[in-house]
């Protein structure tokens, strides 16, 4: 309780928190033209982050269940997010790293660009602003993929094999079994996963951090707090970023324990 206090106390505070501010560091969150472009950037993770993530979770966790193969594809799938996301930005930085046209491309992305297409250019993946939160949120997808197919494959395993067979027995074909069996019983689980993508979605930093620090226009809300803090020295800027995102995920956060409490009672 106390940093979260602390952290309050300072939103209302000045710069080195010597002098009260009233409302002022919320004001430059709302109205600063660089927080304004992360509040965006955030509102884009979201956008294409979240159902990108929970549909291909699904989708693999549907088409695997049950088959063969699934352990090793399960497997396969879940391994990106063994690894740290530090490391991971990391791991994509080296595959889209850029080199002018002429010079041998280093970058994975681009070597294969060039290897299919000998007349293309190589691409600045992370600093054309058509391409970089893009790419920035292609990382994010490949590592937590696996997360969300591995939850929602618990979800379609605790449907009984009862219900199933009862639906085909009606005369119900694997569409109808899906969208009118399947769908309605996973919904509790899809509503977890979901909510815990905009969470990650909302707080991301780790990934924008290594691949680009923020620069290009690609900060989010947790850069932008970063840069507040340890670069510009502002406590109170920083302190009121982080209370914002802090309200904004609180709802967020309440509607994911209410899911979870949900999902228990049945």
């Amino acid at each position: 309780i106390y940093p979260l206090v602390s952290t309050i106390y300072l939103s209302v505070m000045n710069a080195d928190s010597t002098r009260f501010v009233g409302l002022d560091n919320f004001g430059f969150v709302f109205t600063n033209p660089q927080m304004q472009s992360a509040i965006a950037n955030n509102i884009l993770w979201i956008i294409l982050f979240v159902p990108i993530t929970v549909v291909l979770g699904l989708l693999i966790a549907v088409f695997t269940d049950r088959a063969p193969y699934e352990r090793v594809v399960k497997a396969v799938m879940f391994l990106p997010l063994a690894i740290s996301f530090v490391a991971a930005g990391v791991i994509w930085k080296f595959m889209y790293d850029y080199r002018p046209p002429g010079a041998p491309q280093t970058g994975t992305l681009n070597a294969l660009l060039l290897g299919l297409f000998p007349d293309a250019q190589p691409q600045a993946w992370l600093i054309n602003p058509a391409t970089n939160n893009l790419a920035l949120i292609f990382v994010a997808v490949w590592m937590f993929v696996g997360f969300c197919m591995v939850i929602i494959s618990s979800g379609l395993k605790g449907i009984p094999d009862e219900l199933l067979e009862a639906a085909r027995v009606d005369g119900a074909n694997d569409r109808q079994t899906f969208f009118y069996v399947t769908m309605p019983l996973l919904k509790p689980t899809l509503t977890v996963v979901t909510i815990t993508m905009i969470i990650s979605a909302l707080k991301v930093f780790d990934v924008v951090y290594v691949l680009t620090n923020g620069n290009y226009n690609t900060d989010v809300i947790g850069t932008r707090m970063y840069k507040e803090l340890f670069s510009s020295r502002d406590f109170g800027h920083a302190a009121a970023i982080a209370v914002v995102l802090l309200v904004a995920i609180l709802p967020v956060m309440i509607a994911n324990t209410r899911s979870y409490r949900a999902q228990d009672n049945r």
